[in-house]
Order: C-alpha cells, then structure tokens, then sequence
C-alpha cells in the first residue's frame, strides 16, 4: 500500500500521464479527446489504464454523463505534491544565496586574470 504522495509521483513520473495532466489543466475534457493524440501509440485500454493511475491518485476526477466521460484536474492532489516540494525549494534558494555570497567575497579579493603581475 502506497501512500498519497508516492501515488502522486508515481502517477507523475509517467510522460503520458504528464501529458493528460496539461490538457486537463487547460479544462474539462472526455476520455475520446484526451486519449485522441496517443491512440498511434497505445491502444485505448493502455488509454484508460493511465487515466485509471491519475484518478487513483487524485490528481483527477471522472464524472459520468450518460455515454460520455469527462475528466478535470483535482488541484488538491498536486498541491500536496507542490507543498512537499516547497521545503526543498526553500533548502536550495538558500544555499545559492550562499553561494552567490562566497562568489562575490572570492571574486573581490582575486584580482582579474593576466592583471596579476601589473
């Protein structure tokens, strides 16, 4: 049993998925039109396996309307993903902070290359 978040990227890591994902965030679509630009690819049940991993998820919801099925985005599943990467966001922007300090006391001491010797 995987927790949320491991779905989360497991769902994500999958180009396919990926691609869903940024149709989906452009609005609603049904299933025909999001599996329509891999069908040269994959076959519609590979289709629906991929969409069957992003519901799992949460990162998206089906809804029913007589024959057809719509798909959206559920913003919550990937702001838990985001949220989880935030505290690593703020790890490396500090640390290039203090690398761009070093640079800078480093840079000021060492005169300019070939004004060495002038």
């Amino acid at each position: 049993m995987q927790d949320a978040l491991s779905q989360t990227f497991s769902a994500l890591a999958d180009p396919t998925r990926r691609a869903m994902l940024a149709r989906l965030s452009q609005g609603e679509a049904n299933v025909s039109d999001l599996a329509e630009p891999f069908l040269d690819e994959m076959s519609l049940p590979a289709i629906t396996k991929h969409l069957q991993v992003l519901e799992k998820a949460g990162l998206i919801t089906k809804t029913r309307k007589a024959q057809w099925r719509s798909c959206k985005i559920n913003g919550d599943g990937l702001k838990d993903a985001a949220d989880w990467m935030e505290q690593y966001r703020v790890f490396w922007e500090a640390s290039f902070d203090r690398l761009d300090a070093y640079l800078k006391t480093v840079t000021a001491q060492k005169p300019p290359k070939g004004e060495e010797n002038a």
